[in-house]
């Protein structure tokens, strides 16, 4: 009886444990083969190489040294969300909502605490040579062009959208765009814009506009203007 009773403990002990060691073996980054690290590495410096070539700049060791900046931030930018996932963050509230944190919430969390000197190294290297429009123009390629695409769509909804309105929206937009090239996935990007085009949207209701109210405008143009185009 004795010896039963002792299996019957350790059953249960073993039971116990495998979720555990289990569960936190799951919070683990996997590791990469060395053979899919060389082919991801490739892939990241073909993209550097086509994004400077972009730029036409006719100057060899110009390309050659921007070509180098781009692929080493884009390999620090993918290794820190790969060694850095969701579950790295835990569970817990937005402190501004009261809802927990979503698992792209606490990817966020878990990418932008990427070291500064990863952003900065970028910045400088791409400043180095070249100039204001050409640096904007490889942000541009991280973020897919969402700064202009998304001035666009104000430009659209808020009528007689003055100077001043323009240019502080599109520093905004400028802002989340040298922000968000930090972080890994297109909807941690677009996350990033979320939160400037929300800046945006402030600044408007502060000045004068009603956001909800343009916005709701528009979209009721955009469906009076549809059901015209289907009626024959």
């Amino acid at each position: 009886m004795k010896k039963t009773l002792t299996l019957c403990v350790l059953v249960a002990a073993i039971a116990l444990t495998v979720p555990a060691y289990s569960q936190e073996q799951s919070t683990k980054p996997a590791v990469p083969s060395a053979d899919a690290k060389i082919k991801a590495d490739a892939e990241l410096d073909k993209k550097a190489a086509e994004w400077i070539a972009s730029l036409n700049l006719n100057d060899a060791q110009k390309e050659s040294r921007l070509t180098n900046v781009v692929a080493t931030h884009l390999k620090a930018v993918r290794d820190w969300h790969n060694e850095h996932p969701a579950s790295t963050v835990p569970a817990g509230i937005n402190p501004l909502t009261g809802k927990p944190l979503s698992e792209l919430d606490r990817q966020l969390i878990a990418d932008s605490a990427i070291p500064a000197t990863v952003h900065q190294a970028l910045m400088m290297g791409l400043q180095n040579d070249l100039d204001k429009n050409q640096v904007n123009a490889i942000l541009d390629k991280y973020t897919i062009g969402k700064v202009a695409f998304t001035m666009n769509g104000y430009r659209a909804i808020v009528p007689n959208i003055t100077p001043t309105e323009e240019a502080t929206i599109l520093g905004f937009l400028e802002q989340a765009r040298e922000q968000a090239v930090d972080y890994k996935s297109m909807k941690e990007i677009s996350a990033i814009f979320e939160i400037y085009k929300t800046k945006s949207e402030q600044y408007l209701n502060a000045n004068g506009r009603n956001w909800r109210e343009m916005y709701s405008a528009y979209t009721a143009a955009i469906k009076a203007k549809k059901a015209a185009e289907k009626k024959p």
